[in-house]
């Protein structure tokens, strides 16, 4: 979420400022490895798609950790203690016929490694043109920025977006306060700004939810209010399969899982601890399918439950 707050020491700031383009649709694509990972839920097809990487300095999403402590479990987990990177991992699901999008990715909002959804919607033979339904968990940057294009228009032009009323109302329709969020005031400034800037294409026919509201026939809200007031974790299910969509109730899961440190973006900290233990217990109790917008590509596993609290088992892959 907070890649330019590593701009602080030079580093990427500047890059998510008003007026400059948000989606990158003919962003270089990466050489590498794929960006793109195909499973099943029941009868419904589900493809993760990554928007590239974002990140920060780990004390940011791990906002209550002791310093020594964080380190430590940096360095056993291979990580380096100055710089977490985060994932953005978006999901196309088919559903009866439609192509629905769970979040939108971040664009160029929160740095220049953002914005690669569009090419690996290519690289599935997709493009912008066939999403129908594209569903929001909450308005941060990271969630909304590749709504927009460069020349200001709508990135997705036939698709319906949907967002929580709650985050519309505090985030669009009013001038947020955001300093609850433990980054420099311009950077607060700026994410602001890029909230309203990337959701001003679809202002008009935007379609509001109440979390706990089931959206399509296997797609089903899960309130979790606290990182934001209205934000919505997801529910897939089809026959017996299950597949939970964590949004941001957790950033990595070294610091949010196998740590209880609590995120320092989150706008009420016990609502968020909260809604992370109900729904984490939920997923370890199911034993769930869970799907982490953040969490290494791409992003699927499971959580456990251990004496002390939780434990994340990433999903094996299929080829």
């Amino acid at each position: 979420m907070l890649t330019a707050v590593a701009g602080a020491s030079g580093t990427l700031l500047g890059t998510a400022v008003p007026g400059t383009g948000l989606a990158q649709p003919t962003a270089p694509a990466s050489v590498g490895n794929v960006g793109h990972y195909r499973f099943k839920v029941g009868d419904i097809t589900a493809t993760v798609l990554s928007d590239g990487l974002i990140g920060g300095p780990p004390k940011v999403y791990a906002g209550d950790a002791p310093e020594a402590e964080l380190h430590d479990a940096l360095r056993q987990a291979f990580l380096p203690t100055d710089f977490m990177t985060l994932n953005l991992n978006t999901l196309l699901l088919e559903i009866d016929g439609r192509r629905v999008l769970l979040e939108a990715g971040a664009g160029s909002t929160m740095g220049p490694k953002g914005g690669r959804l569009f090419d690996n919607l290519s690289a599935i033979g997709l493009s912008a043109d066939d999403i129908d339904l594209i569903v929001i968990s909450h308005t941060h940057p990271d969630h909304v920025g590749n709504l927009r294009t460069g020349d200001g228009g709508r990135a997705f032009p036939r698709a319906t977006v949907m967002v929580p009323k709650a985050d519309w109302a505090f985030f669009v329709e009013n001038e947020p306060d955001l300093s609850y969020m433990p980054v420099p005031e311009a950077f607060q400034k700026r994410f602001a700004a890029n909230i309203k800037q990337s959701l001003q294409p679809v202002t008009q026919g935007i379609a509001f939810y109440e979390a706990g509201a089931e959206l399509l026939p296997g797609l089903t809200t899960i309130a979790a209010s606290g990182h934001t007031p209205g934000m919505a974790t997801f529910l897939v299910h089809s026959g017996g399969d299950q597949l939970l969509l964590t949004a941001d109730l957790a950033y990595h899961p070294v610091v949010n899982i196998d740590r209880p440190w609590r995120p320092g973006p989150d706008r009420d900290q016990e609502a968020a601890a909260t809604a992370r233990g109900r729904i984490f217990d939920q997923a370890a109790a199911d034993r769930m399918l869970v799907l982490g917008f953040h969490y290494p590509f791409p992003g699927l596993g499971r959580i456990l439950r251990t004496d002390s609290g939780y434990a994340w088992v990433p999903a094996g892959w299929q080829f």
